[in-house]
């Protein structure tokens, strides 16, 4: 079938390609600026995730360090605890001993000393293993001076062993 086209109809043909065309390049031109805000909005986001997780293997790395340090500073804690309550039950020992301190005496020997006792009985007892008579002489300070005395007792903590003896 042979079909003839005016010119009129061939004017009106190009005219709708012309539109159809330009109607394509608005189209194109549309999908290629959405094309690139995807392209920009997905390098923004790898971009941005990339930063999030180089950031979160900083914070990996920092709370790694911070568990080390942690650690480290629990031993500490746990070993000055330790010392804490060596050093309590030495100051417990310590201070029983200075209260044994503090009831002993000393026997002295023309105030020169003899001995140390926990308490005056025990340095009359000892005093009388050696034959002397535990009811012949008594507590410093007494009438007589101390290097005059044969044997007198007196308080550990009144001997002042620099003087050597008796300060009472």
């Amino acid at each position: 079938m042979i079909r003839i086209i005016t010119r009129t109809r061939l004017v009106t043909l190009q005219q709708e390609a012309d539109q159809a065309h330009a109607r394509s390049q608005e189209v194109q031109a549309s999908a290629d600026a959405a094309y690139a805000r995807h392209v920009r909005t997905t390098w923004n986001l790898t971009a941005d995730a990339e930063a999030a997780e180089r950031k979160a293997e900083a914070n990996r790395a920092d709370a790694a360090i911070v568990r080390e340090i942690l650690e480290r500073t629990e031993d500490q804690l746990a070993d000055a605890r330790a010392t804490v309550t060596e050093q309590a039950a030495r100051i417990d020992t310590l201070s029983g001993d200075l209260d044994a301190m503090a009831r002993a005496v000393v026997l002295l020997h023309y105030g020169q000393l003899h001995s140390v006792h926990r308490d005056e009985a025990a340095a009359k007892r000892h005093a009388a293993s050696f034959g002397i008579d535990p009811d012949g002489w008594g507590m410093a300070p007494s009438d007589r001076p101390v290097v005059e005395s044969d044997w007198r007792i007196s308080p550990l903590s009144k001997w002042a062993v620099a003087d050597g003896g008796d300060a009472g």
